[in-house]
C-alpha cells in the first residue's frame, strides 16, 4: 500500500477539505431547496403540440385541405407550461455548474485560509523545536492578538519558565549535595586510612576517630532524611486532616527531650488545646522537629527552650524559643535558603552539624500547609521561630485576617528585635 504525501496528512488539507465540503452541502442543500420549491410552484411540463393542415374555403363554405401544407401549434397554457419547464431545467443545469465551480474555489480558499491561520502555529512549532534542541532559555514570545493560538504560546512559556526553574533547583540541589556530602565523605576517608587502617595508631586515637566518623556519619544521615523528606512532600505522598496542633506538638517535643537533656537542656512545653490545623501530622511534625533540632543544637548548656502554641486573630501558631547566639537582622531571611548558615562566630562549629535544609525544608512544609513561618531574632540574646497556620477551629467567631500576625507570640524574656 502506497504511503500517503506527508502534506495530505495536515491540518491544513484537512481544514480546507473540510470546509469545502460544508460548503458543498449547504449549497446544494439551498439550490435543491430553491429547485423543488420552484417546481411546486409553477406547473411545468412538455409542449402539447397539434399538427393543424392549411385550408381554403371556397365561396359555397366548403373546406379544401391544402396538400402538403400543415404546422404545428399550441394552446396558450401547453406553451406556459413548456416554457415553465425549459426555465427548471435550465435552473438545474446551472446549478451542478455552480456547485462544481463553488466547491473548486471553495478548496482554493480553504487552503488559503487555513494556512494564513495555521502560520502562527508553524512559527511556535519550530521556536519549541530549536527550544527543545538548544536551551530552556528561549521563549516564543508570541506577539499580535490575545487569541487561541497567542494563548497557546503563552501557555507554553509558562510552561518553560517552571521548567527551567525545576531544572536549575534540581540542578542546583544536585550540586548542593554532593558539595555537602564531599566533607564528611573526606572527613571518613581520612580517619580511616589515617588511623584505623594503621596497625601503629592507639586506642585513644582509634576512639577520637571513632567518633569523628560517628558525627560525620550522623550528619550525612540527616542530610539524606531532610532530602527523602523533601522529595516526599514534592511527590504528594501526604494526605492532610485536621490536626490537633497542641497534642502534636507535645507529641514532637518529648521527642527532643532525651536530647535537650544530653545538653543539659531545659525544655518547656506550652501547648493548651484549642487550635486546629488542616495539616499532614508527620510533615508538619517533621517542621517542628527542624525548628527544634536547630534549638537544641544551638542553645548553651543550662539555658531554657520554650515551645508554645497558640491562636491569633483566626491563625494558630507554634513557636520555638532558644537562647542561642541569634540570627543577625541582615542574615535572617538567608537561613531559610538551602545549605546558607548564619555565621555566629563560636557557634559556627555547632551549626556546621546540621544538614543546611532543615529550615528550608520547615518553610516548605509550612507554606505548602498555606501558613508562613517567621523569625524574630537578635545577636546576644536568642531566635524564636514561629508557624503560622489558619485556625480552623474558629467557627462564626473570630474571622481570620487575610495574613498572619507580625507580631512575637512567644518574645524573649530580655529585649529583642522583631523581624516577620
Amino acid at each position: 500500500m502506497t504511503a500517503r504525501p506527508g502534506w495530505v496528512r495536515t491540518i491544513r488539507v484537512r481544514l480546507a477539505l473540510f470546509t469545502s465540503a460544508l460548503l458543498f452541502i449547504v449549497t446544494a442543500a439551498i439550490l435543491a431547496a430553491v429547485y423543488l420549491t420552484l417546481s411546486h410552484t409553477i406547473e411545468a411540463g412538455p409542449l402539447d403540440e397539434v399538427t393543424v393542415k392549411k385550408f381554403t374555403k371556397t365561396a359555397g363554405g366548403t373546406i379544401q385541405y391544402k396538400a402538403g401544407e400543415q404546422f404545428q401549434a399550441a394552446d396558450l397554457q401547453s406553451v406556459q407550461k413548456a416554457v415553465n419547464q425549459n426555465t427548471l431545467d435550465t435552473l438545474r443545469n446551472a446549478s451542478v455548474v455552480a456547485l462544481v465551480v463553488i466547491f473548486g474555489l471553495s478548496l482554493l480558499i480553504g487552503w488559503f485560509v487555513a494556512g494564513r491561520l495555521l502560520r502562527p502555529l508553524g512559527r511556535i512549532t519550530d521556536t519549541a523545536r530549536e527550544i527543545t534542541a538548544t536551551d530552556l532559555s528561549r521563549r516564543i514570545a508570541a506577539s499580535g492578538p490575545t487569541d487561541e493560538l497567542k494563548t497557546l504560546a503563552d501557555t507554553i512559556d509558562h510552561m518553560l519558565d517552571r521548567l527551567e526553574t525545576a531544572f536549575r533547583t534540581e540542578r542546583n540541589l544536585v550540586e548542593d549535595v554532593s558539595h555537602e556530602l564531599r566533607n564528611p565523605v573526606a572527613v571518613i576517608q581520612a580517619n580511616v586510612e589515617a588511623v584505623l587502617a594503621d596497625d601503629q595508631s592507639s586506642a585513644a586515637e582509634r576512639a577520637d576517630a571513632m567518633a569523628i566518623i560517628t558525627r560525620a556519619t550522623a550528619r550525612m544521615t540527616r542530610l539524606l532524611e531532610d532530602l527523602l523528606a523533601t522529595a516526599r512532600r514534592r511527590s504528594g505522598a501526604f494526605t492532610d486532616h485536621e490536626l490537633d496542633l497542641a497534642s502534636l506538638v507535645t507529641d514532637t517535643a518529648e521527642e527532643y527531650r532525651f536530647p535537650a537533656e544530653e545538653r543539659s537542656l531545659d525544655l518547656v512545653v506550652r501547648a493548651p488545646t484549642g487550635p486546629i490545623v488542616y495539616a499532614e501530622p508527620e510533615s508538619l511534625g517533621r517542621a517542628i522537629g527542624n525548628l527544634m533540632s536547630n534549638a537544641i543544637r544551638l542553645a548553651p548548656s543550662g539555658s531554657t527552650i520554650t515551645v508554645a502554641v497558640g491562636s491569633q486573630a483566626g491563625w494558630s501558631w507554634t513557636a520555638v524559643r532558644d537562647a542561642g547566639p541569634g540570627i543577625a537582622e541582615s542574615e535572617q531571611q538567608l537561613v531559610f535558603e538551602r545549605f546558607r548558615r548564619a555565621s555566629t562566630g563560636e557557634q559556627s562549629e555547632s551549626r556546621r552539624r546540621g544538614s543546611g535544609l532543615g529550615l528550608t525544608i520547615a518553610r516548605q512544609i509550612v507554606e505548602s500547609h498555606e501558613g508562613r513561618m517567621t523569625l524574630f531574632s537578635a545577636v546576644g540574646v536568642g531566635s524564636t521561630f514561629v508557624i503560622w497556620l489558619p485556625d480552623r477551629a474558629i467557627a462564626g467567631g473570630v474571622e481570620r485576617e487575610p495574613t498572619p500576625p507580625t507580631v512575637n507570640p512567644l518574645p524573649a524574656v530580655t529585649d529583642q528585635t522583631s523581624r516577620p
